[in-house]
């Protein structure tokens, strides 16, 4: 009987436990679908955040297959996460070409953009790291953070898993929250 009653702070995660970091609490950034976006946007479900881009040759593809797997193994259970990328390339990561990449791995995935600011803004309330790597002819890439955040349905930061922890480590810690 006490055990239905436990305190959520028992749970075990397989990632880092970051609650009570109010690790990305404020952020306003735009939805592959045009929408204004707020972390209580997402309230009443289970929130996976990245940090990534669409020209991103090995992590974000890598990251976003993953995620992909973690949703085919909540079965059901997934209707009850997002997933969300927020992109670290606002310069080429219009809505349209967010939309056109995420929907390719998950249907039910949300790309996030914003101007060069609400980016900024974004990745300093999740204290991730992003920055431009010119490359040859004027071309370029971006290096950014490659954690995924977890978030309870109340919207409270709770976990933060390596991107290679691997897609059961991460339906674990998603299922420890959906309980």
């Amino acid at each position: 009987m006490l055990t239905a009653c436990s305190d959520a702070g028992d749970i075990k995660f397989k990632g880092s436990d970051i609650t009570g970091t109010k690790l990305g609490q404020s952020w306003t950034l735009v939805s592959m679908d045009g929408k204004t976006v707020t972390p209580a946007s997402f309230h009443g479900k289970v929130t996976l955040v990245f940090f990534g881009f669409t020209q991103c040759p090995d992590v974000c593809p890598t990251a976003l297959a993953e995620l992909a797997q973690v949703m085919k193994l909540l079965g059901e259970r997934a209707a009850q996460v997002q997933v969300l990328m927020i992109s670290v390339d606002p310069e080429r990561d219009i809505p349209e070409v967010l939309k056109a990449y995420i929907s390719g791995f998950d249907a039910r995935f949300i790309g996030l953009t914003g101007s060069a600011e609400q980016i900024k803004a974004a990745a300093g309330s999740f204290k991730a790291y992003y920055a431009k790597a010119p490359g040859p002819k004027g071309t370029y890439s971006m290096d950014h953070s490659s954690s995924f955040y977890l978030f309870d349905k109340k919207g409270e930061a709770r976990a933060m898993l390596n991107s290679t922890i691997g897609a059961p480590a991460v339906a674990h810690d998603i299922e420890a929250l959906l309980r």
